[in-house]
């Protein structure tokens, strides 16, 4: 008998512990991630550079890296990076304010109403409180506007930005569907 109830709790714990066990299989419907894109070399780079608009394209991408340090500690910059205090950066021209998947805006930014563009982020890194007020964004701000438009120009080289040449060259050298 006492042989029968220890085997008993030995495999209802054995049974419960299953339960709790990892259960690290992707889910039925779970989409697999795209791989992210491969990085650029430094001629990409400056080709990129190259073809943006005034007054990026006079950017100094060191320069420009130098002056996004100070904003390292709340974001990311790589596809798929993870949010901090602040949003992951990667494809930030072109998105809609406050709009970024799985982080939590303030409400000046979730209605904000603007999509990103350089002009926009130029005014935001110059002072982010007056900018938007509101946004829960401690950063003072870079009043440098060199300092500003180098970050513009690195972070357009550095998360996936493509200028309207180059997408208009993809497109003329696509095979045609």
């Amino acid at each position: 008998m006492r042989t029968t109830l220890i085997l008993s709790s030995v495999l209802t714990a054995s049974l419960m512990l299953a339960a709790c066990g990892d259960n690290s299989a992707p889910a039925a419907d779970a989409t697999p991630k795209a791989p992210p894109p491969p990085a650029l070399t430094e001629a990409e780079k400056v080709a990129v550079l190259a073809a943006l608009p005034a007054p990026y394209n006079a950017g100094d991408l060191e320069n420009g890296r130098r002056a996004f340090a100070r904003c390292r500690s709340c974001h990311t910059i790589t596809p798929g990076g993870p949010n901090m205090a602040g949003p992951n950066l990667y494809g930030v021209f072109g998105r809609q304010a406050g709009a970024l998947d799985k982080y939590s805006y303030s409400h000046a930014l979730r209605t904000a109403g603007f999509t990103w563009d350089a002009e926009k982020l130029d005014h935001w890194l110059e002072n982010p409180k007056t900018f938007l007020p509101g946004n829960k964004m401690t950063f003072a701000g870079l009043r440098d506007a060199t300092d500003r438009r180098d970050v513009i120009a690195f972070l357009k080289v550095e998360t996936g930005y493509a200028p309207e040449t180059a997408k208009a060259a993809a497109v003329a050298t696509a095979p045609a569907s």
